[in-house]
């Protein structure tokens, strides 16, 4: 039935097969939460070359290449020009099979491209040079590929400093597609480094135009930087932590920490929780006072490499799934917010396939019954974002809450070559539910509903829960 890279890949039977061509194909993308450059967008950038949108940035290749054996001036190094860094992409492509790199590398050339060459060293420079030429043509320039993919709506990840002059621009220019900021202050968390801390809150004070001397000042900063990015139409915010912060603190304890971090001091290891979890509430509380959806990408740990950290500096491959065990505090947080009425719409993502069970039970503590699917388990996040990964993470929610009312995919990416993930995502989700029907596990009587349920996960969920 499946073949590679077709019209039927990764749908495995007929029923299958109908509902990805019937319900999923061809709907608009909500991609409401990513890492794109909105001045790429703003200035709709074009490309010189496939290696440039493709290796720039993209740590999951870097990481492939490097296991493969790749001299570090391949693939980071700046001696080495696009195309060498791209044929040493192409000769580890092959040895990618079973990850979903190789996957996403052939759809992303057949999606965009047409291409349904293998890549390979044989390959490569014939697919280097057909890719990049139609790169150099206005139709696949940055927004030419957003229009492609049929976006509807992006959600950039900003800081609360950043001017979002490009996301204003786009909207005064009257840009068809949403360019959405995602207001993401764990910068204004991050009191580790005292001298770092100071110089991150200097620069609040000076955008917010608020001068900052105690805690109080730092929220009436933040609140009015999260007032700017609510008029700028952001919806949503979200948090990449270790694990979730739910510390017992008192105001005291948290007008201390703040006045001794900023004074240069270093915390102690409580002091660091109690503050986290003190910011964590107060920016939820901001997020439901404006009906926004709080996101929290939490379990990573980050920057492994200390050798490779100081060559060169963060997101670059060196980061791995966490051990945490945050199931206590996460009902501790999210309980604090629930019983003051204060609980936002939140989608959690776990980084660690083995706390599947324990989000998707989470969620039904404290979905309210007036917003449907208000508490969200977010699709497969980092390294879960693959076949088995979102199926392991739908088959949860499935057996422990309500997969019908699932708000989707997302590429969390910085590329505009990305969007074939949310396609991925629904081939694999259509192939779950055309093989239950097969297996006789749902009813050939409800392919209707079935469809309609397709269609909701695929757009119409999103596109109701974010009022985009």
């Amino acid at each position: 039935m499946s073949r590679f890279i077709d019209k039927n890949f990764v749908l495995q039977n007929d029923t299958a097969a109908d509902l990805y061509h019937k319900h999923a194909k061809g709907l608009p993308i909500i991609d409401y939460h990513c890492h794109l450059d909105p001045k790429l967008i703003a200035e709709d950038y074009r490309f010189d070359n496939l290696g440039e949108i493709w290796l720039a940035g993209d740590h999951y290749k870097w990481r492939a290449m490097r296991t493969n054996g790749i001299d570090e001036r391949y693939i980071t190094g700046k001696e080495t020009s696009d195309w060498e860094k791209f044929e040493k992409w192409a000769e580890t492509v092959p040895y990618t099979m079973r990850n979903p790199l190789y996957h996403w590398t052939h759809l992303e050339l057949w999606t965009a491209f047409g291409v349904k060459k293998i890549l390979k060293p044989e390959t490569a420079r014939e697919i280097f040079d057909e890719c990049t030429a139609k790169l150099r043509t206005p139709e696949f320039s940055a927004r030419g590929l957003m229009k492609h993919y049929k976006v509807e709506a992006v959600c950039t990840t900003d800081d609360p400093v950043d001017s979002l002059e490009h996301h204003i621009s786009l909207k005064n220019e009257g840009f068809k597609i949403k360019v959405l900021p995602t207001w993401r202050p764990d910068k204004a968390m991050a009191v580790e480094d005292p001298a770092a801390y100071r110089a991150y809150v200097e620069k609040l004070s000076d955008v917010s135009g608020v001068s900052i001397s105690n805690f109080a000042d730092l929220i009436a900063a933040l609140r009015k930087r999260h007032d700017f990015f609510a008029e700028t139409g952001c919806k949503l915010s979200d948090h990449g932590i270790e694990e979730i912060y739910a510390e017992d603190y008192t105001q005291a304890e948290i007008d201390a920490i703040f006045n001794k971090v900023y004074g240069g001091q270093q915390l102690t290891g409580e002091e660091i929780l109690k503050f986290k979890s003190a910011m964590l509430v107060e920016g939820a509380i901001m997020d439901w006072e404006k009906g926004w959806t709080q996101q929290f990408h939490y379990g990573a740990m980050r920057n492994n490499n200390t050798r490779m950290f100081r060559q060169l500096g963060p997101d670059t491959g060196y980061d791995s799934i966490g051990d945490f065990n945050t199931a206590r505090a996460m009902s501790r947080f999210l309980d604090r917010l629930d019983t003051e009425d204060k609980l936002a719409k939140t989608i959690l993502y776990n980084l660690n396939p083995k706390d599947n069970d324990m989000i998707a039970t989470m969620l039904g503590n404290f979905q309210d019954g007036r917003t449907a699917g208000k508490i969200q388990f977010g699709s497969g996040w980092w390294f879960l974002d693959q076949k088995t990964g979102m199926e392991a993470q739908m088959n949860s929610l499935s057996n422990l809450g309500l997969l019908s009312r699932f708000v989707g995919m997302l590429t969390d990416s910085r590329s505009f070559l990305s969007y074939p993930r949310h396609e991925y995502f629904r081939r694999i989700l259509c192939n779950l539910l055309g093989t239950d029907v097969e297996q006789g596990l749902l009813p050939e009587s409800e392919m209707e509903t079935i469809g309609k349920m397709v269609e909701n996960i695929s757009y119409y969920n999103a596109k109701n829960y974010f009022n985009f």
